[in-house]
């Protein structure tokens, strides 16, 4: 196995690079937000609306797909590397998470994909923003609630090994 230290420092790193990616699906979904709190300034729904909004839909099926990729990989290094490190129950309790966040990105992809906004009246539209919202927060909120456990316990870990490299 690689230097404990090493691995521990490496996932830190990562976590903090899908916190900035987790920003960015959130920031999308403000993109959305404001541009339906604009469109509903506007006395009508033009096509012009609707391929904006379907523009900005792609944008986030990227950043999630995006994201999917790199935890992916992020969960298949501490998947591969931290058992040793964790022991049985706590690396059961971060596979569980893991296949929940998956599920989570599959269920915001799916809900993004099978949106269809041409000929949806306002209501319809609010509601299909509402349904992705929800979808992204809902994810949002796991990854950054598993990413903060995890941090709490890694740095536990490196400072244990950080402290015993010292003596």
């Amino acid at each position: 196995m690689r230097d404990a230290l090493a691995i521990v420092t490496k996932i830190i790193s990562e976590h903090h690079a899908i916190k900035r990616h987790i920003k960015l699906a959130g920031d999308t979904v403000n993109d959305i937000e404001a541009l339906f709190a604009l469109q509903r300034t506007q006395s009508g729904w033009g096509r012009t609306s609707i391929a904006a909004l379907g523009e900005k839909r792609e944008q986030l099926l990227q950043t999630i797909s995006f994201l999917e990729e790199g935890l992916r990989n992020h969960f298949g290094l501490e998947e591969e590397s931290l058992p040793p490190l964790l022991g049985k129950v706590l690396t059961k309790a971060i596979l569980h998470e893991h296949r929940r966040i998956s599920e989570q990105i599959g269920t915001a992809k799916s809900t993004l994909a099978g949106i269809e906004l041409e000929g949806l009246e306002q209501r319809e539209l609010l509601s299909k923003k509402s349904a992705i919202q929800q979808s992204i927060d809902s994810l949002c909120q796991a990854v950054e609630e598993h990413a903060q456990r995890e941090e709490t316990i890694l740095n536990m870990i490196k400072n244990t090994l950080e402290h015993n490299r010292a003596r």
